[in-house]
């Protein structure tokens, strides 16, 4: 299986370069209207579509940027359009390691990238072939060799001297090994031609075989310097291609229809066409709406059917004048009713009940199922058919009159359309795809927006979901490190990203205004609801301690009375965080409790505070240093090493020198000035980008924590309770 873990779009309309796109379970993009995000979700919609026809199909002549087209249009294959980085599972990594020998921990990440001529390129950017391999290996290798050829004996007359031949080679690569420490790949050609040339081959040699063996291990041994890259495999690249999701795109969602004309239903479902009915999204969702239910609409106008029966009867009239003579004939035909006879109408009446038991059992079903998602109401759906007509009624507890659906709101109908298009068609073509949602949920009351949140968390265990929104009530306030900025850079081309500030410009402020007021509604929830408020410094402080809290949660370790919600103030100003004191202290004037670092910002913070509001709530104050016992300590020293260092590779990766912390000081100081001494840029928000990485890996199933560590989380989160 294949993990979406970043994209990016470049080439692609308004698109020159979005920058890498980091992705989640839900990753939910923000933006002012023409900023480009439905822009980001096309082109990876165009990278593997689940189905290619109509909008999904590459077209260069929409899709290049006007500007570069004439440029472009005849060199299709040089131009890419979108690339992802997918997360790679131990099962493919076994593949792929026993089809190119390589080390699964460079094989764990690929990078699949598209260009206008519908062509793929697959690397391993973590793969790394070295220029150099130890002259021991081949030594032992080949010395091993030597002593099993010295006691095997020349079989028939046919190889007489093969083995002084092979031992006499044997010796010259050995004596040539002797000298060397290091060996490259023109050492591998040197030896190759110390090969004896003209060995015959016998059928019953046992010698030939076991030079052959010694040759394929010599080979074996330098492929970390001459193999072939694993890109460069065509299985590989055929497997990885095979294993790659589909992107599965939805921005309108064709909403229910209250009342269904089953004849035209079954010409629809079938793929007939219908005379002024071309709403290809309502027949998607009519198709879904039979197969959850379980019920044909065939069927279930069969079963309905009028036990009446009628045939053509054809009449002759003729005409007779007064001499008796025929003048004029005239044929006639009309229906005749027949009326049924008593087993006709018994059976009709069976068939009849029969279909209004699968109705009901259908419609008990989904009023089930759909209780379970939606949270806005305790909605009962009844199916009834009359004629030809199948028809959808909805009633609730606070009207319990029937009501027709399309009578019922817009939010109501269009929650049931989606829900029925994505529970059913992720069963077959969309498993395991990637959902791309734009601007979904529109319609939908904010209370109900907040549930489509959690309705995208269930919907990704089993696909990632990629959304745009303006809606602060569709941000995660759980998962703010989910949520990437839309905006136009100053040449007019779209961009994204994690950093929420990235956008500040006069040109794109209301960008972010989504968030912002979601972060507002979060505060307005502690308020309201009585969650508990912890003031920490800045975003990475939110996203770390939020992940521990989920992680000793899901480790039975902490159990809150109250939700936990980590508000960054923007640093440690005084200012700051008595404006945000003064929010979330609530009716009751109970102080939040404050995280500070233990640096002297932290320190100066704390002690003005202490001589002010919070000189009577000491205990609410807390200093890193109290929790580590480290100088200068930040909430990264809670963090053990290992799970900074996979992030930290990428940075440090390159030098000859690896990054070492010491545990015993702070760790923030020590990543700057290895940095610094390497003459190594770290990028923009730097902090933030190495807790969102803590985050994820803190997050997997199979991330474990040392017990010491755990203690000393506890202790942190005991103070909070």
């Amino acid at each position: 299986m294949l993990k979406l873990s970043k994209y990016k779009v470049t080439n692609f309309r308004s698109v020159m370069d979005s920058g890498w796109i980091d992705c989640d379970d839900v990753t939910t993009l923000v933006g002012i209207n023409e900023a480009g995000k439905s822009n980001l979700l096309l082109a990876l919609w165009k990278f593997n579509p689940a189905r290619t026809e109509g909008e999904n199909k590459i077209d260069a002549l929409h899709d290049m940027p006007r500007h570069m087209y004439t440029q472009w249009e005849d060199i299709p294959g040089k131009i890419t359009f979108a690339t992802a980085r997918f997360e790679i599972d131990d099962i493919i990594q076994n593949k792929i390691s026993s089809l190119t020998g390589c080390e699964k921990s460079m094989i764990n990440i690929v990078e699949i990238s598209r260009q206008y001529d519908e062509k793929y390129c697959v690397l391993f950017p973590e793969y790394s072939q070295d220029n150099t391999i130890l002259a021991k290996a081949i030594s032992d290798i080949v010395n091993n060799a030597k002593t099993e050829i010295a006691v095997l004996n020349e079989v028939t007359k046919a190889e007489a001297g093969i083995k002084d031949k092979v031992i006499e080679s044997i010796d010259k690569i050995i004596a040539y090994l002797s000298e060397k420490e290091h060996l490259s790949a023109s050492d591998k050609k040197d030896i190759s031609s110390m090969y004896p040339k003209g060995l015959k081959k016998s059928a019953t040699s046992v010698i030939y075989p076991k030079f052959e063996e010694l040759k394929s291990a010599i080979t074996k041994g330098f492929s970390p310097i001459t193999g072939s890259k694993p890109s460069e495999y065509k299985e590989v690249k055929e497997l990885i291609l095979s294993e790659m999701p589909s992107f599965v795109y939805y921005s309108n969602y064709g909403n229910l229809d209250a009342e269904i004309y089953l004849p035209h239903a079954v010409k629809l479902l079938n793929g007939e066409k219908v005379p002024g009915f071309d709403n290809d999204a309502k027949v998607r969702t009519l198709r879904v709406l039979f197969d959850f239910v379980n019920l044909n609409p065939e069927e279930v106008l069969e079963l309905g059917s009028d036990p009446l029966k009628t045939e053509r009867v054809r009449t002759i009239t003729k005409e007779i004048n007064r001499y008796n003579n025929q003048t004029q004939t005239t044929e006639d035909e009309k229906i005749v009713e027949i009326t049924p006879d008593e087993e006709e109408i018994k059976e009709a009446e069976r068939n009849k009940e029969a279909r209004a038991i699968k109705l009901d059992s259908a419609a008990s079903r989904l009023t089930t199922s759909f209780g379970d998602w939606w949270k806005q109401g305790d909605y009962s759906f009844d199916f009834k058919a009359d004629g030809d007509y199948f028809k959808i009624w909805v009633s609730d507890k606070t009207r319990p009159a029937k009501i027709e659906l399309h009578k019922r709101s817009t939010g109501l109908q269009w929650f049931l359309s989606f829900y029925l298009v994505f529970l059913v068609e992720r069963q077959d073509a969309h498993k395991g795809a990637i959902l791309l949602l734009d601007e979904a949920g529109l319609h939908l009351h904010p209370m109900a927006q907040k549930d489509l949140t959690i309705f995208f968390n269930g919907l990704a265990t089993d696909n990632q979901i990629i959304h745009t929104t303006h809606s602060p009530f569709l941000v995660d306030t759980s998962h703010v490190d989910r949520v990437k900025v839309v905006y136009s850079n100053s040449d007019g081309y779209t961009v994204a990203s994690s950093d929420l500030r990235a956008a500040e410009d006069k040109q794109n402020s209301n960008s972010i205004y989504p968030v912002h007021a979601a972060l507002g509604l979060s505060v307005s929830d502690i308020l309201i609801n009585g969650c508990q408020a912890i003031i920490v410094e800045g975003t990475s402080d939110q996203y770390y301690l939020n992940a521990i809290k989920l992680h000793l949660i899901s480790n039975g370790k902490l159990k809150p009375k109250q939700e936990m919600l980590f508000i960054p103030s923007g640093g440690c100003k005084s200012k700051s965080v008595s404006a945000i004191i003064s929010i979330v202290s609530g009716k009751n004037q109970e102080l939040p409790y404050i995280v500070f670092d233990s640096d002297a910002n932290g320190e100066s913070a704390k002690k003005q505070l202490l001589s002010d509001i919070y000189a009577q709530a000491t205990d609410r104050l807390i200093d890193m240093k109290e929790i580590t016992n480290i100088d200068n300590s930040e909430i990264e020293d809670l963090i053990p090493f290992e799970l900074m260092n996979r992030q930290l590779n990428k940075w440090f990766g390159s030098l000859d020198d690896d990054f070492e912390s010491d545990s015993s000081k702070a760790i923030i100081p020590q990543i700057k000035n290895f940095a610094q001494d390497n003459n190594v840029d770290l990028p923009d928000g730097w902090k933030v980008i190495l807790a969102e990485s803590v985050k994820r890996d803190l997050q997997k199933p199979k991330t474990t924590i040392s017990d010491q560590t755990m203690k000393v989380w506890e202790n942190l989160f005991g103070k909070f309770t």
